[in-house]
């Protein structure tokens, strides 16, 4: 995969990210201090969620022969402060169209977890931030 970067590009938060020859903005919405001029990071993240669950439940659909005609993902978070941690709770809500069976409904329903996104969120993980130059 690509190294995706990302830099300021305005006041006071707006962010450019790019990643080969594609580019997308984020920022924070107007009671945060932003500008409110793209979706804040949180939305990025559900997005890339979202994203991945919906081109995984294609995929197999389309492997495995499956009459899908299409799939909505709908996500939503929340967070939850304890003394001692912090909890976060996405739920993904999948509407999937076609003429599906039951049983292939519930089938696409285990896969949209086999996701890579979904496997990177739910698995142990590591961010290390690293200083470049003086």
């Amino acid at each position: 995969m690509q190294d995706v970067i990302v830099k300021s590009a305005g006041e006071p938060y707006r962010t450019e990210i790019i990643m080969d020859e594609h580019q997308w903005f984020a920022d924070e919405p107007k009671m945060a201090g932003g500008a409110d001029t793209a979706p804040p990071p949180t939305a990025l993240l559900l997005s890339s969620l979202g994203a991945c669950t919906a081109i995984t439940v294609r995929m197999y659909a389309r492997r495995k022969g499956i009459a899908l005609d299409g799939v909505t993902v709908t996500l939503r978070h929340s967070t939850e402060h304890d003394a001692s941690i912090t909890a976060t709770h996405i739920v993904c809500e999948l509407a999937l169209e076609g003429n599906l069976s039951h049983e292939e409904k519930l089938r696409l329903m285990e896969i949209a977890e086999a996701c890579p996104v979904h496997k990177l969120l739910t698995g142990p993980i590591e961010i290390k931030n690293i200083m470049i130059g003086k």
